[in-house]
């Protein structure tokens, strides 16, 4: 399977909360900018997420008396994972970091804005029900395949690898221009999880 430059680039939470610093940051979060950029305009078309929360949002720990980061609970749509509060609604953890080149987006998706449920793939909250409108934004244009990059590789890379295969599109994943948080092992489940769903790990397509 070859990157397809007629299909789409879904740059996943390239935000300053994400980056060193942040409040959530992944390692060597920001060292994914340079490469992001220069796929940036080669593709036919180029969708940003952006995760989105209230204050109140269900998924932070800090909503939660005796809970702490990294926990996990049961919500009415299964386990979830309690983060440390992060990309709050109109903050500046919640900004795309000022050297990408975010101008470039055709479309922009923010997730995680309901209080109640999180959401990791560009495609589906977590309650794996609600969609975020990028499947039916895609079929619009005729776009059958999508290349995968941003942070981290084995959350919200991951969910939204694995939500377009399902879908049916041909799903690359850049790992270079990925950084992954690594928690309990999960840089490799992930891994194993794409490539049983015929998801394409790869280098750098140019």
């Amino acid at each position: 399977m070859a990157v397809s430059f007629d299909g789409a680039l879904i740059v996943v939470d390239v935000q300053n909360d994400f980056c060193t610093g942040g409040a959530l940051a992944v390692p060597g979060g920001e060292e994914v900018v340079e490469p992001i950029n220069s796929l940036l305009g080669k593709f036919a078309a180029t969708v940003f997420t952006q995760d989105w929360h209230p204050p109140n949002h269900a998924s932070f720990a800090s909503n939660h008396s005796s809970k702490t980061p990294f926990d996990s609970i049961e919500l009415e749509y299964g386990p979830q994972v309690l983060w440390p509060d992060h990309c709050v609604i109109g903050s500046n953890g919640a900004q795309f970091r000022c050297d990408l080149k975010d101008d470039c987006a055709d479309l922009v998706i923010r997730k995680g804005f309901r209080p109640t449920i999180d959401s990791y793939s560009a495609f589906f909250e977590n309650d794996r029900n609600t969609p975020t409108g990028l499947e039916g934004y895609l079929q619009t244009r005729g776009i059958r395949s999508v290349c995968i990059v941003g942070l981290a590789l084995d959350y919200c890379v991951r969910f939204s690898a694995v939500d377009a295969a399902t879908l049916g599109f041909s799903t690359t994943v850049v790992e270079c221009a990925c950084r992954e948080i690594d928690l309990d092992n999960s840089g490799a489940d992930a891994r194993s999880e794409m490539r049983e769903c015929g998801i394409e790990l790869t280098g750098m397509p140019i």
